[in-house]
């Protein structure tokens, strides 16, 4: 196997960089930026921390963070697994990177910055949905943000539904855990996941 293994060689096999690639890194949310971001309501949340990285899906009812400005962005942690992964990288270590996909969109918007994991009372009242609060939000500073070149999505036809996995096609949870863990009781697990979920996602 041949290994890149400099910066140099790197260079040498692929194209400078497009003049476009680079003005569109802003330092704050432009107008058309934010609107972007407004209407994604999924995106990916990448941290780190002394186990290593970890890249957690968040989405949301319309818009999955709520722009508070220019350069901040508030995102609440709703009910999950427990795990905790990406608030624990966050205290430990404060960068972040987000990547907003948008339905139907071709375009994916990034975010790079810094975040803190918040429990002002005020803030956590001011995100409640159907008389639920998150436990905590995610403050993130933007350091740079900008658009995705729009290949990949189209090279994926993500949004194509007749490129559609059948879901019955694939492992279900209960399967999956089954495998990681002997003896997991997969039928239950299953059968009561569609309901415990309904009834927890706030």
């Amino acid at each position: 196997m041949t290994i890149i293994r400099t910066i140099e060689d790197l260079r040498q096999i692929y194209a400078d960089v497009t003049e476009a690639s680079v003005a569109k890194v802003t330092g704050m949310l432009t107008p058309e930026y934010r609107s972007m971001i407004e209407a994604s309501p999924f995106m990916a949340l990448a941290t780190v921390g002394p186990e290593g990285l970890d890249c957690s899906p968040r989405g949301d009812t319309g818009n999955c963070v709520r722009v508070q400005d220019s350069k901040t962005l508030l995102m609440p942690d709703w009910r999950g697994n427990n795990r905790v992964d990406s608030l624990m990288n966050i205290i430990r270590d404060p960068r972040v990177a987000l990547m907003f996909l948008i339905p139907g969109s071709n375009t994916a918007m990034r975010v790079n910055g810094s975040a803190v994991v918040s429990v002002e009372p005020s803030l956590l009242e001011s995100f409640e949905t159907d008389g639920h609060h998150p436990r905590s939000v995610i403050v993130i500073t933007i350091g740079e943000v900008y658009f995705q070149c729009a290949r990949a999505i189209m090279r994926a036809q993500l949004w194509n539904a007749e490129r559609f996995v059948d879901p019955a096609t694939l492992p279900s949870a209960g399967a999956m855990l089954k495998a990681a863990k002997a003896g997991f009781d997969q039928a239950t697990y299953d059968r009561e996941w569609a309901g415990r979920a309904a009834a927890t996602m706030w």
